[in-house]
């Protein structure tokens, strides 16, 4: 097969790694709009099943991204100045540079192509015109899925909290949260740790906060300034970086966004498939995005592979046994992702309890039952849910019922 893929992200390089390994006479391109060593989003997380997966599907990238890896088993929150500490499972954060550059090294080592700075804007592009196979791994704001919009069925959400993605100096060795009350309301940063040097540290807050504290009027040096301020105790003294500073021009604004939760209906075209982004967002307070867009290409590989000989009809049945398998895959991520947002939108609801009785809510935030029941009752239902046995079969019950409820709505 002669497959191009469009976007030079994970799922996209991935994909074209493992078309690789399956059958080197494939000719595989990956375009990417940006030059090498260019990116955004500092680190990226993921947790310990998605290794074991990359494992199955080509052991040597796998390898090369655990090695450049940071781990942590705990999380830390920091509520107006108080202290907390929960411990859970381990979670892993590396640089997206850095993943970008395994893959693509990878992806080179087994044949494939990689051009950087090669845009593709739309289903007419000369470089698409040959092809048995369209990979649509172009992003959020896909020009190749745009083009069918209607075909495709795909319907953006808007979020309602601002947020912006920055670097720090200061390497955390745990999952790091700290919530700050102001004058406009609360403020509050993640963190974790992506290498030796750096972490990253997403700051979030309401529209009124945001404008309350003057940040939508600020330059990002100033930004930057602020939020340092106000996240003294977290950072430890150390600095944030902004992509302006990272760019060479602090005096630009900072790039505070809301985030869109992208759905697709349908996931390809005639020989067009989407991948990624490209075809489902989740919000980022779940960590998922990475590894739904790695998975994607471990499925879509999987059902390429148990095609039959009979050409394009083999393909469209490939691709759409690829979509309906996924898009049943990732409800549980995106009803988590959807129920995580809202309670970041509804911050203030919890602020009034302890903050480890806070911290450890911050944690249930993906149960559908959490926005209905009273936060001191649910964590006293919960404590107890964790001892009676009665009371985990009826949390269980409940749960999805409700979580289909809240969906029809």
């Amino acid at each position: 097969m002669k497959i191009t893929v469009v976007g030079g992200g994970p799922g996209g390089l991935y994909f074209a790694i493992l078309m690789k390994r399956q059958d080197p006479s494939h000719e595989i391109t990956v375009y990417e709009r940006n030059p090498a060593g260019s990116t955004y989003g500092w680190g990226v997380t993921y947790w310990a099943g998605l290794l074991d997966k990359l494992r199955a599907g080509d052991p040597e990238s796998a390898e090369a991204i655990a090695a450049a890896s940071v781990t942590w088993t705990d999380g830390t929150a920091i509520v107006r100045d108080r202290h907390t500490t929960h411990h859970g499972d381990a979670g892993f954060g590396i640089g997206r540079r850095r993943m970008l550059a395994l893959l693509a090294d990878r992806a080179r080592e087994l044949g494939v192509r990689v051009a950087h700075e090669h845009a593709i804007d739309g289903p007419g592009a000369p470089e698409l015109a040959e092809a048995d196979l369209v990979v649509a791994a172009d992003g959020v704001h896909s020009a190749l899925r745009e083009a069918h919009a209607g075909h495709f069925g795909a319907e953006s959400t808007g979020g309602r909290n601002r947020y912006v993605w920055l670097g720090t100096t200061k390497v955390f060795d745990s999952f790091s949260f700290a919530f700050k009350e102001t004058a406009h309301g609360w403020i509050w940063a993640y963190a974790y740790g992506f290498s030796g040097e750096r972490s990253t540290c997403v700051v979030e807050c309401a529209p009124e906060t945001w404008t309350g504290l003057g940040l939508d009027r600020m330059s990002e040096a100033d930004t930057l300034r602020l939020l340092e301020k106000l996240f003294a105790d977290l950072l430890d003294g150390e600095e944030l970086i902004g992509r302006a500073q990272e760019d060479g021009d602090p005096a630009a604004p900072a790039q505070w966004l809301t985030f869109r939760t992208l759905t697709s209906r349908v996931w390809h075209r005639g020989h067009t498939v989407l991948l990624g982004d490209a075809a489902h967002t989740t919000h980022y307070s779940i960590g998922a995005g990475t590894t739904l867009a790695l998975e994607d290409a471990l499925v879509l590989a999987a059902a390429l592979r148990r095609r039959g000989p009979d050409g394009f009809g083999s393909l469209d049945r490939a691709l759409t046994a690829y979509g309906r398998r996924r898009r049943a895959e990732i409800v549980p991520a995106q009803s988590a992702a959807r129920l995580s947002a809202q309670w970041y939108e509804n911050l203030p609801r919890y602020m009034r309890l302890e903050p480890d009785r806070m911290f450890a809510l911050l944690g249930q935030r993906h149960s559908p039952l959490l926005p209905y029941v009273p936060p001191q009752l649910y964590y006293r239902l919960d404590r107890a849910a964790d001892q009676l046995e009665s009371l985990r079969r009826l949390k269980r019950w409940l749960g999805p019922r409700l979580a289909r409820a809240v969906h029809r709505v």
